[in-house]
């Protein structure tokens, strides 16, 4: 892809007018501007060029590129994607979130099968899979979840699997299927503070993710469940370690806390830049509550780093076995 061809696909990639036609009506938000530590470099490798090609050939999505991750330069340098199932239009319209909404397209049955290919040629030894809300399905989309599970476990064996699903809201049994196909992490994202719910996820319940987290612990104890939050949103402190209890209340095993970036002037503004030192202090909060892992910086995000972070998780649950008296 040449240096105009990929200013022309970030351009289509943030223009409110193509993505969000509900927000292009809306004045623009200002947002401070990005302090040095924010500063990232796009995705310019010969391997995000390859993965590019990859995800083109085999007509896949990464949330990598459509939530327009700032850490995708990085991640595609070394050859490792978050694979999007479902498509790539979304049924919310969240006011911090680069995805496309509108009215999906039809579920791809070949998709799982792509999905597994790829991961085959990427030489992934983890993989992370997560969707678009599809509230116009059934299941949610949790039938799709469990094929591609199923099939990454027929074609990469080796691979560990991480999931990170929507909240599934009224799509009753469909956190059942996704947990009994038994992902290795079962990851949902509370994303932010309750009180912040009617403005930044409008179309989500913050009780229905909290249980949900709960109900996938509940039916496989030995399954690690983890959580997401974003801080720079106008949430406060206590705020932020309340939802820390609450997660921990739901036997949740990891969480990442990372700095909300604003896709586009009309998404929601940023309140703050959160520096790294409050980062350092809100990781050393919730280890205190119990998280087997933290990952807490400005650009975490839920499946940075996935692969390093799930062998360091595993290794605190063997850590935490060994000190249990017999």
């Amino acid at each position: 892809m040449t240096a105009l061809s990929l200013r022309s696909h970030i351009d289509a990639m943030t223009d409110p007018a193509l993505r969000h036609p509900e927000k292009a009506h809306r004045p623009d938000n200002p947002s401070p501007r990005k302090p040095a530590w924010i500063r990232v470099k796009a995705p310019t490798s010969p391997e995000a060029a390859e993965i590019r090609r990859l995800m083109r050939s085999k007509n896949l999505h990464t949330v990598c590129e459509e939530a327009a991750c700032p850490n995708i330069g990085e991640c595609w340098a070394q050859k490792h994607a978050t694979f999007m199932i479902l498509g790539d239009i979304c049924t919310r319209a969240c006011a911090f979130c680069n995805v496309a909404t509108g009215k999906p397209g039809m579920v791809d049955p070949l998709e799982p099968e792509h999905l597994a290919e790829s991961v085959r040629a990427m030489g992934l030894e983890h993989v992370v899979v997560t969707s678009v809300d599809r509230d116009d399905l059934p299941d949610g989309g949790a039938s799709q979840f469990v094929a591609v599970i199923d099939r990454l476990r027929a074609l990469v064996p080796g691979t560990t699997i991480e999931v990170l699903t929507p909240d599934f809201r009224d799509k009753p049994g469909a956190v059942d299927a996704v947990a009994a196909a038994r992902p290795d992490v079962f990851n949902h994202n509370l994303e932010t503070v309750p009180r912040l719910y009617p403005a930044i996820r409008p179309g989500a319940r913050y009780f229905t993710s909290l249980r949900l987290l709960q109900r996938a612990k509940e039916l496989d104890p030995g399954q690690f469940t983890k959580s997401g939050l974003m801080v720079g949103l106008g949430e406060e402190r206590g705020e932020v370690l309340q939802v820390m209890d609450d997660l921990r209340a739901a036997g949740v095993d990891f969480l990442t806390v990372g700095q909300y970036l604003q896709p586009t002037p009309k998404h929601a503004s940023v309140a703050r830049f959160v520096p790294p030192e409050e980062f350092d202090e809100l990781a050393r909060a919730a280890r205190a509550k119990g998280f087997l892992m933290v990952s807490s910086s400005p650009l975490t995000r839920s499946s940075h780093h996935a692969g390093r972070d799930f062998a360091a998780l595993r290794a605190a649950r063997d850590r935490t076995l060994d000190r249990v008296p017999a």
